[in-house]
């Protein structure tokens, strides 16, 4: 696999000084520390953290800036930032106000975010935390931290990072949070695997006529393979596990519909157009919709549906402005 690296040791940091080099005037570098945040921090607001291991660009650090994220921490390829990164983010964008740390719900990540939040807490300043699980494709098992965090989690950091915006408590942005998450359902399909930098090989095989029904991010296989289908078979196939208990029946709900790095865009709307008809078929009412590459896993090819089930003012607080480069 052909990859426009210089060192696959210096990933992180190129990747990260190319990032802050897109907005120099907006986004800085915490020294020393993985971590992306604005460059002018607002700390009489509530501050919104999250991050995750890198392969997911434009998340985290794409979303850092008004109206959404003051820090986005950055692990190795697919895997978790330590605590001393998450404590650094917290002590670099949080005021008197507190913070809400967003966790993808994966191991790594829910013990490495949560223990240094614990190392923060000692500033005695408020934090709470919002563990977001919106794969419907796994059940919770013994095996798993419970469903995983996917690409809804940018429903999270748009509505509460608004709302944070606004001059909310920790508590009001938190509890949004929760609610959004509650409400929030996403079910991906992989055409091909990626490949690690450091690994050099692909993740798992697919053959030509093959496709993964419900993978993750990090570049692990879904939970059935299938033979390739039509656009509208597949959105048929996503949704019938989205919309299985009928929670969204009769609902007004946002899209998004997300590219996994390798699939051009043109698909991405043909999918879009797929399923703007079968939700209507299905009484589901679409308010906005979401369409490109918001968390990738690397150049893996397919896409994934998430629906957001809309209720008070979210919808509102998804439309107001987000200054971001993605």
């Amino acid at each position: 696999m052909k990859k426009i690296i210089n060192e696959a040791s210096n990933y992180i940091d190129e990747m990260i000084e190319g990032v802050v080099l897109n907005e120099p005037n907006k986004l800085k570098r915490v020294k020393g520390f993985d971590v992306i945040t604005r460059k002018n921090i607002n700390k009489n607001k509530v501050a919104l953290i999250s991050g995750g291991g890198a392969g997911h660009e434009p998340a985290h650090g794409g979303f850092v800036g008004e109206g959404m994220l003051d820090a986005a921490i950055v692990g190795p390829v697919f895997t978790s930032p330590t605590p001393n990164q998450v404590e650094a983010a917290l002590k670099e964008t949080t005021g008197d106000k507190g913070a809400l740390v967003i966790i993808k719900s994966y191991t790594g990540d829910r013990l490495n975010f949560e223990a240094g939040q614990m190392l923060f807490e000692v500033t005695g300043k408020p934090v709470r935390k919002i563990i977001v699980g919106d794969d419907v494709a796994i059940k919770d098992t013994s095996k798993t931290a419970g469903a995983r965090g996917l690409a809804g989690t940018i429903f999270i950091h748009k509505i509460a990072g608004a709302l944070a915006e606004r001059g909310a408590s920790l508590d009001e942005v938190a509890d949004i949070a929760e609610k959004v998450a509650a409400n929030v359902r996403t079910m991906g399909v992989g055409l091909s695997a990626c490949v690690v930098p450091a690994a050099g090989k692909p993740s798992f095989t697919l053959a030509e006529d093959e496709i993964e029904l419900g993978l993750g991010i990090h570049g692990e296989p879904g939970t059935k393979k299938t033979k390739l289908m039509t656009s509208k078979k597949l959105v048929d196939t996503l949704l019938k596990s989205i919309l299985r208990d009928k929670f969204y029946k009769g609902s007004k709900v946002a899209v998004v519909v997300n590219g996994l790095g390798g699939t051009p865009v043109s698909e991405l709307h043909i999918v879009n157009n797929d399923l703007s008809k079968a939700l209507a078929k299905a009484k589901v009412k679409v308010e906005k919709t979401l369409v490109g590459n918001f968390v990738t896993s690397l150049e893996m090819k397919g896409f994934s549906i998430s629906l957001l089930k809309l209720e008070g003012n979210m919808l509102e607080l998804l439309n107001d402005k987000a200054d971001t480069l993605a």
